[in-house]
């Protein structure tokens, strides 16, 4: 539940629901942003879930923190209905061009790279959250043996769906950006499409995804 609830700035609260990074407080988190983005309460013009925080901005010309924090405070997540979330399968290419940090996390991991990609496909994974860039999900959650940091040096341009890892997480890159994780693959699939105004991203906080390794033949003929 909601441990604290806080002013961030003139015109938005913050709700903190603890340090831990889980599938469980996660959940909370989704309810809360899903219910308050459903009962539509006049003046609250975005919300920004994470992890384990909830971000609510609001017009102050509308309303205020007192009003906004006194409607939080009476909603009961228990009487929600469940959570809807697909599970989806991602496809991804790891040929040599497309798996830039393969040598790295060899050496990070002491893995061989058959053992690093054997453990990435046989993971199912919960999206926490989609940010950063547009509809990028943050994908959790990686066997500890996996985990690596992210990069000394970030890239300056990070290839349009790079499969990448780093610390617990999974992700795939929505666009071309910088970035510091450590790229594993490539997908050939659009996971953010612009042109669908209110459903934009393939994988929403809640979705569950799982990866599937496929050939460069596949990958250049993904869209035909």
């Amino acid at each position: 539940m909601i441990k604290n609830i806080s002013n961030l700035g003139d015109a938005a609260l913050y709700c903190d629901f603890g340090n831990e990074v889980n599938k469980s407080i996660n959940s909370q988190v989704i309810k809360y942003f899903k219910t308050i983005k459903e009962k539509k309460l006049e003046g609250i013009n975005n919300l920004t879930p994470s992890y384990n925080k909830l971000i609510i901005s609001y017009d102050l010309r509308k309303t205020n923190f007192k009003e906004v924090k006194k409607f939080i405070e009476n909603i009961n997540i228990e009487n929600s209905e469940k959570t809807k979330s697909k599970k989806l399968e991602i496809p991804v290419c790891c040929q040599k061009n497309f798996s830039m940090d393969i040598k790295r996390l060899e050496e990070i991991l002491k893995l061989s790279r058959e053992k690093i990609l054997k453990n990435f496909f046989n993971k199912e994974y919960f999206c926490y959250m989609t940010g950063f860039i547009a509809g990028m999900p943050f994908l959790g959650d990686l066997d500890k043996n996996m985990r690596a940091q992210r990069l000394e040096t970030p890239r300056v341009k990070v290839p349009k769906g790079s499969v990448a890892v780093t610390e617990q997480f999974a992700n795939i890159y929505t666009f071309e950006s910088p970035g510091g994780w450590n790229i594993l693959g490539n997908t050939p699939l659009d996971v953010f499409d612009s042109s669908k105004e209110e459903k934009p991203n393939l994988i929403n906080p809640g979705d569950t995804v799982i990866f599937k390794e496929i050939t460069l033949d596949e990958y250049n003929n993904f869209n035909e």
